[in-house]
């Protein structure tokens, strides 16, 4: 940390030009540490790493789904053939939902989180309140590390037993919160059913949770300034609130993509989809690790001075797969339709029910309808999804703009 009063360090102002050079300066040299990995070899067998020094270029690479990891992890234990580092140079290992199984290493702040908490206002010398669990997953590691990091003691109480919580707070008076939203609130309003006093608590990172306009209104209220981040096991801090309140910034060390669901195509600018990560560290190499959270760029740099990109947060899910009429439909399919009529814009299959049956309606945003196209779009529909919908063509920019490909209204 660099001692500056607003910014963890000098990294988080310089200009953006600089640290687009700098991330694909070492690009190449990432994608051939990841190549050290037979998982990584394989996918990205046809790769010459000195030849990904762009945007550009990196969009041609294969994207590697979070969604696939259970599979590979299950037939090439424990990693799935994704990591080179010996068994001696790890710490703790870890399995998440899926199962997914990471492992950390012997670094010290890692998961890149204490510039999250510098940023929700958490200074060296800050009693943390640590909420995440520390069972079998690694949240309440990556925030342990983080602010470790940045030289605060922790208090390790990892989610539930919130009267003995209270009881710490008491004694230890933390100033910081990290958790989920959910259980701040379930803290505050046990403290204040007991009557005891947990003012010391001013500060929140929170994540992992949705944190909603009115749930931010109470908690401000209470006294607590909190700060959303976004983070994952696997990446650990993504993008994080500052004082601004104008989206999440990026955090360093990585390059952010945001492609159509099912596809390897980045959306234009300001249109939802789905979020994939290369994670810029040669220990822990991703490449377009495409995470299956959906979220949307926003324009500009923030009022905070940080001027790395910013994302609007957690904005649904990418994998939209629906079951209709007993088959499956997924965003690759509907990819697939729009891959072979280069004249559509954007395609978005409505799916609904009326008089017991379900009903599927393909619309299709074009500048040039014609019932050929609409006869054409049909057909590719049928033979990509094995089923029959109903084809409505659209003005383009008439369709939603949420990322979504499927839309199942049936509920």
């Amino acid at each position: 940390m660099a001692g500056m009063s607003d910014h963890y360090d000098a990294r988080e102002t310089i200009d953006t030009a600089e640290r687009e050079r700098a991330h694909f300066s070492a690009l190449p040299r990432i994608i051939a540490a990841a190549r050290l990995a037979p998982a990584w070899q394989a996918h990205l067998r046809a790769i010459d790493p000195e030849s990904v020094t762009t945007r550009a270029a990196l969009a041609q690479l294969p994207v590697m789904r979070k969604s696939a990891l259970p599979d590979m992890q299950k037939s090439a234990p424990p990693f799935g053939g994704m990591s080179a580092l010996p068994l001696s140079r790890l710490g703790r290992l870890f399995v998440s939902p899926g199962p997914i199984y990471e492992a950390e290493t012997k670094a010290g702040d890692e998961w890149r989180y204490a510039r999250i908490l510098f940023a929700a206002g958490v200074r060296p010398g800050d009693i943390v309140l640590n909420c995440f669990s520390y069972h079998l997953t690694p949240g309440g590691f990556i925030l342990d590390s983080g602010a470790r990091a940045l030289g605060c003691p922790v208090i390790p109480a990892g989610p539930g037993n919130s009267e003995q919580i209270i009881d710490i707070i008491g004694h230890f008076r933390p100033v910081a919160y990290c958790g989920t939203p959910d259980f701040l609130k379930i803290i505050l309003d046990k403290a204040e059913e007991l009557g005891r006093d947990v003012s010391s608590l001013r500060k929140a990172s929170v994540s992992g949770a949705a944190f909603p306009p009115s749930l931010q209104a109470e908690i401000k209220a209470r006294g607590i300034d909190a700060y959303q981040a976004y983070a994952t096991a696997d990446l650990g801090g993504i993008a994080y609130e500052t004082s601004a309140r104008d989206g999440l910034v990026l955090n360093e060390d990585i390059i952010l993509e945001i492609l159509r669901p099912g596809t390897g195509d980045p959306v234009g600018e300001g249109e939802v989809g789905e979020i994939a990560v290369t994670l810029l560290d040669p220990d822990r190499p991703l490449i377009r690790f495409a995470l299956g959270d959906m979220t949307a760029l926003l324009p500009g740099r923030s009022s905070c001075g940080r001027s790395n990109q910013r994302i609007k947060g957690w904005m649904g899910r990418a994998d939209q797969t629906a079951k209709l009429r007993g088959m499956f439909v997924r965003p690759e399919q509907i990819a697939a339709i729009a891959s072979r009529h280069p004249g559509i814009r954007r395609l978005r299959l409505v799916i609904s029910r009326a008089h017991e049956q379900d009903n599927a309606v393909l619309m299709a945003e074009t500048a040039e309808p014609s019932d050929a196209l609409a006869a054409a779009l049909k057909e590719t529909a049928a033979s990509a999804t094995n089923l029959r919908c109903d084809i409505a063509l659209a003005a383009p920019g008439s369709l939603p703009n949420d990322g979504k490909v499927i839309a199942d209204e049936r509920h």
